[in-house]
């Protein structure tokens, strides 16, 4: 089963982490935002400290594993097909690592800011 799961910044400033329905992304992918769709390639293992999403997007995993921490230590697997909704733009952002060995895969797609972005 394919998880998707969103990130954004709470009311204090530290990103969020929580699930988000397949119905609730089927609006969400409605509203593709201006900009390019990126294929990104990184090596694993692999750990990029806190850091905030470049756009709001979202981030289909296509090869390879990656964990998404944010600080209350939430932590999130993502798999293959599996769809990350990053919109922790500002704050603190999030930890990103890579899981295993060798190359993961990613597809990000711009998206519109919006009240379709789920928000907790």
């Amino acid at each position: 089963m394919v998880q998707i799961v969103t990130v954004y910044p709470g009311s204090n400033g530290e990103s969020l982490l929580f699930d988000v329905s397949t119905d609730q992304f089927a609006e969400i992918i409605k509203h593709i935002g201006d900009g390019p769709t990126r294929l990104n390639q990184n090596h694993s293992p692999s750990v990029d400290d806190y850091h905030n999403a470049s756009r709001i997007q979202y981030v289909v995993h296509l090869e390879g594993t990656s964990e998404i921490e944010v600080a209350d230590g939430t932590i999130k697997r993502l798999n293959p097909g599996d769809i990350l909704i990053a919109q922790d733009i500002t704050g603190h952002g999030h930890i990103t690592r890579g899981i295993g060995q060798g190359i993961r895969v990613s597809m990000n797609v711009p998206l519109e800011e919006g009240p379709w972005l789920p928000k907790g």
